[in-house]
């Protein structure tokens, strides 16, 4: 008799339901959120079969958090369901629309009963792989967290302090130490108008700059002195605050960014798939990071290349019905593998001519920016599932042969 069992989580406390082969309810337990709810979870399990060698499986809406954490450290098979996969199940059980926590874990559990096979369960990563994701991530949320802190600071300092934004019309720029700096220390037109070449040399200094002092203090100075539109000065020096208060924001974020970067290339560095990764055109040790934070170490994960590509978003899903069929870009995918690969595709410009070549192709067919740039993600993803199942390092004659000329064909 087949046994499974459903956890329908929550922040403080967590519904088990255990079923057998029939679907038919076996056990049900309410457990808090800690050891001693763990320990009650195991107990149950073990009163219905569970051992090291035939574990029950578990069906859950989440892959994260301690339970989960825990539950993987015993071996154990754990599945997890989107919970909009769940609430179609649901109404396969009751028309009308009953919902209980109890019931949902009834559910989950006969969702692995019937359909085990359908879903995924959670791969097996190393603890390093566990530890490159969690830094990884952190690292791209602190770098959106840094752009969001950025735009939110220039959209304040469009609206009286224009002159600032002309001085540091670059992006990267704007957030560089040099300009925080500048605007910590000056953060309204009044004060950045009186900022003299050798109070902007000293600044510059502190911000870390050592080349071209002089020259930038100077184009600094002019920009400064520009006659511009004003608020009027005590609304100035209100958004001025503001300006400080937003500032320690931007700060925060980049530093934050920064520190993460160096934790996270540091530990890329200690895995055995890192060697492999870098290989290939376009990735670095962060982008190589953000990579194998998404795919994991666990080589029995994608059955084949085209489950890597549908689970980052390359492959286009194909509706078909009728008489009518349509190819459409798959908009349910993991949209970190996917930022990651399409800044993957981009930086492979330039070092790889196939990549190149396979890019301008696309655009020649008729493809937009981002539609060739993703197709070309689908192929060196392709090519990575190859590399790290083979254990090989990235060969650009492999990836990108040269096209046969026909005419040295029929010379032969």
């Amino acid at each position: 008799m087949a046994v499974t069992c459903g956890i329908d989580w929550a922040g403080d406390h967590h519904d088990i339901a255990v079923a057998d082969g029939e679907g038919r309810k076996l056990a049900k337990l309410r457990i808090s959120d800690d050891p001693s709810g763990l320990a009650a979870l195991l107990d149950l399990l073990a009163e219905h079969g569970d051992t090291p060698d035939d574990p029950i499986p578990i069906a859950i809406e989440t892959s994260r958090g301690l339970l989960v954490a825990m539950l993987r450290a015993t071996g154990r098979p754990i599945h997890a369901i989107n919970p909009m996969a769940v609430a179609r199940y649901r109404d396969r059980h009751s028309v009308a629309r009953k919902k209980s926590d109890d019931f949902d874990a009834l559910i989950l559990a006969n969702i692995l009963r019937t359909d085990a096979a359908a879903h995924r369960v959670l791969p097996v990563d190393s603890e390093l792989a566990q530890a490159i994701a969690v830094l990884a991530r952190a690292q791209q949320d602190a770098v959106w967290d840094r752009t969001q802190a950025g735009n939110k600071l220039r959209s304040h300092l469009r609206e009286y302090f224009p002159g600032f934004l002309a001085a540091f019309d670059d992006a990267e720029k704007f957030t560089s130490p040099v300009a925080r700096t500048i605007l910590a220390a000056a953060p309204t037109p009044a004060a950045a108008s009186v900022l003299t070449r050798a109070r902007l040399r000293a600044l510059l200094r502190r911000a870390g700059r050592t080349r071209g002092i002089d020259a930038e203090a100077a184009r600094l100075r002019a920009a400064f002195t520009v006659p511009q539109m004003r608020q009027p000065p005590l609304v100035e020096q209100a958004m001025g605050a503001k300006t400080l208060a937003l500032l320690r924001q931007l700060d925060a974020a980049c530093h934050s960014a920064n520190e993460l970067e160096q934790a996270t290339c540091a530990s890329f560095s200690q895995h055995p798939d890192a060697e492999i990764i870098t290989s290939f055109p376009g990735l670095g040790l962060l982008l190589g990071a953000r990579v194998l934070a998404e795919i994991g170490d666990d080589r029995s994960r994608f059955a084949d290349a085209r489950a890597l590509k549908a689970y980052a978003g390359t492959a286009p899903i194909t509706r078909a019905s009728g008489k009518k069929t349509s190819v459409r870009v798959r908009r349910v995918k993991n949209d970190r593998l996917a930022t990651a690969g399409y800044r993957w595709a981009f930086c492979a410009l330039l070092p790889s001519p196939g990549a190149r070549t396979h890019y301008d192709r696309r655009r020649t067919a008729g493809d937009w920016h981002a539609a060739a740039l993703r197709n070309l993600t689908n192929k060196l993803l392709g090519c990575l599932f190859h590399c790290l199942q083979a254990r090989t390092s990235y060969d650009e004659t492999i990836a990108f042969p040269t096209p046969e000329d026909p005419n040295l064909r029929l010379a032969a």
